[in-house]
């Protein structure tokens, strides 16, 4: 597909190149004269497959669910916050489909953002590709915060804590150490990050497959050990969905996969495949820790765990070498998904700045490493400030806000696309069950938000308002060519 982003940017000469945009000057009546950016049509050679794909979206959800969230969801919903995590899996499977569709539609870096833009127009695209980074931003935040705590668990294990007076301050200073670490990494390149995420999440999975296969028989009474005796929804019906709505985070990995749409082998095939199969081994994961912890403890102690609740359930089925190995896990977990959505958020703003919706600045390469360091920094800078609030719940369910918005999103454009009917739009995809899947997804991600806090809530709405101010201050003359709101 041909798209014209449309905004005046000064003087500038033309420049091209393979793999660039092509720009050209060209003035219009009134006051405000206008500049073409064209999208050259390079594309990446397919070389992922479904496995790799599946490594992808696997590997940045692997973390929150069973790393952070058992002692604090079930400190919410009880034994049912399996359910949660079941509701969760359910309506990130709603997105996963349309996503699917449009990705392989449209094969373009950008992931969310660019199916939006196209679809809906870019005044939709800056409030979405604004939420994004600022979503990821939260996102990382909480994932770090996660990181330190896991690393103050390891310096108990080794009978360090005697020698810290204030574990809030030193959770404050680990993150932010470690924020500070992982943009600095991305910025020397990420030539490596394919192989080593791909080790993290073989690593991850073996430890996991083994806690949960014995936890699993030992919790079935298996091994002669009694569970904990505990009524299934302690805490009312509401608080499966609420507790839906703080653990969604742990599903937001999936829509990543779109993101490199341009190099999956066979993407009518791979590209639903990758998705929809992350999102099942993922949640089928999530379902089992949760019956599991509470199994193990029931949920009143294993909430006054908190964030590492699940060191505790493995000591509690295998001794001290089942409590080191989740440490491990847990630390690889929290650190992987923290530098994915560093990654992921720079490239939001990255494609923002392409389509000329925030300054082109932004989307300056870095001629020795070819990363974008001054978008990077604009992740980094925020999320290290972030750590230093430590309020996980916030953290995650903010994340989850600005998400959820943007998944509803992708299921509208879905239908605009759909109705439109624009001569490029030709995916190798299409979704089963239209106009029901999307609607029904559309419908799911909106209806989360209202199940979470106030403060979430608020900032979510902040956040997106500041998103339409920015776009009506500085980008209304950007126009999207072959997007009918744009036309």
């Amino acid at each position: 597909m041909e798209t014209t982003a449309v905004r005046y940017l000064g003087r500038t000469r033309p420049t091209t190149g393979r793999g660039s945009v092509t720009r050209t000057q060209r003035s219009t009546s009134g006051p405000r004269p206008t500049r073409w950016v064209l999208e050259s049509g390079t594309e990446l050679e397919r070389t992922i497959g479904l496995r790799g794909g599946l490594a992808i979206g696997i590997g940045t959800m692997v973390g929150a669910g069973i790393f952070v969230f058992p002692g604090l969801a079930a400190g919410q919903a009880g034994p049912a916050a399996a359910l949660s995590f079941a509701l969760g899996a359910v309506i990130a499977l709603l997105v996963a489909l349309p996503t699917s569709e449009l990705a392989t539609a449209m094969p373009k870096s950008g992931g969310a953002y660019y199916f939006i833009s196209r679809g809906m127009g870019s005044a939709f695209g800056a409030v979405v590709g604004i939420g994004l980074w600022l979503g990821l931003v939260f996102a990382s935040a909480f994932y770090l915060v996660g990181f330190a705590q896991y690393a103050i668990a390891v310096l108990a294990e080794l009978g360090m804590m005697s020698m810290i007076s204030d574990s809030q301050l030193l959770v404050a200073v680990l993150g932010v150490s470690f924020g500070v670490v992982l943009t600095a990494l991305s910025m020397f390149g990420t030539e490596n990050a394919t192989k080593l995420q791909n080790g993290i999440v073989s690593l991850l999975l073996g430890i996991l497959l083994v806690f949960l296969v014995y936890g699993s028989l030992d919790t079935l009474g298996l091994f002669g050990r009694q569970t904990v005796p505990e009524r299934f929804m302690p805490y009312g019906t509401l608080s499966i969905f609420t507790t839906a709505a703080l653990v969604f985070t742990s599903y937001l990995g999936f829509a990543q996969v779109a993101t490199v749409a341009g190099e999956i082998t066979k993407p009518g095939r791979n590209l639903p495949l990758a998705m929809v199969g992350s999102v099942v081994v993922v949640g089928v994961l999530y379902v089992v820790t949760i019956l599991v912890s509470t199994g193990a403890f029931g949920s009143a102690r294993l909430a006054a765990f908190g964030e590492t609740a699940i060191v505790e359930v493995a000591r509690s089925y295998l001794g001290f070498p089942g409590a080191v190995a989740i440490l491990l896990a847990g630390l690889l977990a929290t650190v992987s998904s923290a530098n994915a959505s560093i990654l992921s958020s720079s490239r939001a703003l990255y494609a923002l700045s392409r389509d000329a919706l925030v300054p082109p600045q932004l989307a300056r390469i870095n001629l020795r490493y070819g990363t974008p360091h001054i978008a990077l920094a604009l992740v980094g800078g925020p999320t290290v400030v972030l750590v230093t609030v430590g309020r996980t719940e916030v953290l995650a369910e903010v994340a989850s806000f600005l998400h959820l918005v943007t998944y509803g999103l992708i299921c509208v454009a879905l239908v605009a696309l759909r109705r439109s009917n624009p001569a490029w739009y030709d995916p190798s995809f299409r979704v089963p069950g239209y106009p029901v899947v999307p609607v029904l997804g559309a419908l799911a991600s909106f209806s989360l938000v209202a199940f979470m806090q106030p403060l979430s809530q608020a900032v979510g709405v902040v956040v997106a308002l500041a998103a339409l101010v920015w776009y009506f201050a500085y980008a209304r003359d950007v126009r999207l060519k072959g997007v009918s709101t744009d036309a």
